[in-house]
This record gives structure tokens, sequence and C-alpha cells, in this order.
């Protein structure tokens, strides 16, 4: 008997990508990535098939050893980033470097990695944007940028890939409840209501649903919003 196919999901520990190794689970054997090695080993034990992946995403020597043995990938969700708010004024040029190598370089640096095993797959990338990468706002402007340039990136990239057979999908979720985005409400002063925004799993199922997605089908980029209440 074959083995069932195989998921990368980076940012596994917590919110989105957590939610996303579990919508996945019952189809894939997973790869927990992230940096919290014993919160991913928790992970693990919870969903089986899954392994901790522990890396430092931005650490380029050690992803290259860690996606070692990587022969097929028949899907890669990106979903580990960084966001801060602050002005233009406010934001350092560190501040800046940190917003594109987490959010872009470690990115597009990981998926080259693994384009072999995606190709001998036909395998898929989903980039989990954000509406920032759609539109920009005041006080956001590193991590806008950095997300236009992720969309930039999978734009490309489906171009390049779509005829080696790799499907590219960008996942545009609106404010959806999570650590960051509870530290994010915070840092604006204002009241965290986790109710008014979208679930984590709502953001999981639209990733899911576009990897399922018939073989005739290729589903580009996916807009989720909070429903007005």
């Amino acid at each position: 008997m074959s083995e069932s196919p195989l998921a990368l999901v980076t940012g596994a520990s917590r919110g989105i990508g957590a939610a996303t190794a579990r919508a996945l689970q019952p189809h894939y054997r997973l790869l927990l990535g992230g940096r919290d090695a014993e919160a991913l080993e928790k992970q693990a034990a919870d969903l089986p098939g899954a392994t901790a992946w522990p890396v430092e995403l931005t650490d380029f020597a050690a992803l290259r050893e860690a996606v070692a043995g990587i022969e097929r990938l028949d899907v890669l969700v990106h979903s580990a980033g960084v966001a801060q708010l602050g002005t233009v004024e406010e934001t350092d040029a560190e501040s800046w470097r940190r917003h594109f190598e987490v959010n872009v370089v470690a990115v597009a640096e990981l998926t080259r990695l693994l384009l072999p095993a995606l190709r001998a797959a036909h395998g898929h990338v989903v980039v989990i944007n954000s509406g920032s990468g759609m539109n920009a706002k005041a006080s956001w402007g590193a991590y806008a940028a950095s997300k236009f340039a992720a969309r930039a990136f999978a734009d490309t990239l489906r171009l390049e890939e779509e005829p080696n057979g790799v499907r590219v999908t960008s996942v545009f979720p609106g404010r959806t409840a999570t650590g960051m985005q509870e530290a994010v409400t915070a840092a604006e002063g204002l009241e965290y209501h986790p109710e008014q925004y979208l679930r984590p799993e709502s953001v999981a199922a639209a990733v899911l649903g576009a990897v399922t997605a018939t073989p005739d089908a290729h589903p580009t980029e996916v807009v989720v919003r909070p429903r007005r209440r």
C-alpha cells in the first residue's frame, strides 16, 4: 500500500498554522514546522501521522539540512509570519528587514529548496497572506509591504511552475482570532473580542478547499472575511 500524501505546514504550533494542520490531518501525513520544538511535539502527539519539524526558517543553512530527504511533497503551506504595528516614522530598518526576511525571503527560500519535491508530486503551495496584502493601511507599512511582496512571489511562482504541474494559492484572511491578533489589538489600544474575528479553523477550511480542488481547477486566490454581525 502506498503512503498517504505529505504536507508541510510552517507556523504549525499555534493559530492558523495549527488549525490548518488539524484540517489537513485526515488526508495527509504532516510535517509540523516552527521554532518551538516542545509545542510542535505536543501538536504532533495529538495528530496521527504528524511529525514535529522544528527549524528556524531564517537560518538558511539549517533550512537546507531540514529539507534533505524530502523527495515528494504534496502540499506546502506557508503560515509562519511576523507583524508589528508602526508608522513609517516609527519603523526602523531592522523592523523592515525582519518583516521581509520572515514573510518573504524565508517563504521564497523554503519553496525553492522544495521545488524538486513539489514537482515530483505535482504538489500545491499555499501562501497564507493577509488583507494587508491587498490593501495597505496606515501604521502597517512594513507588514503590508512584505505581504504585497509575498503576493507577487506567489503570482510569479504560479506562472513559472504551473507548467510543471504545481498549483499555487494565496489565501487572504481578514482579521483572525489568534494570539498575534490579540497582541496587535492591544498595540492599537483596543479591546480584544475574538468573536468579532474569523476563527483560525475558518481559514484552515479555505486552505483545505484549495488543496483538495479537482485536478482541472487551479484556485489562485482565496479571500476570507469575517461575516458582518
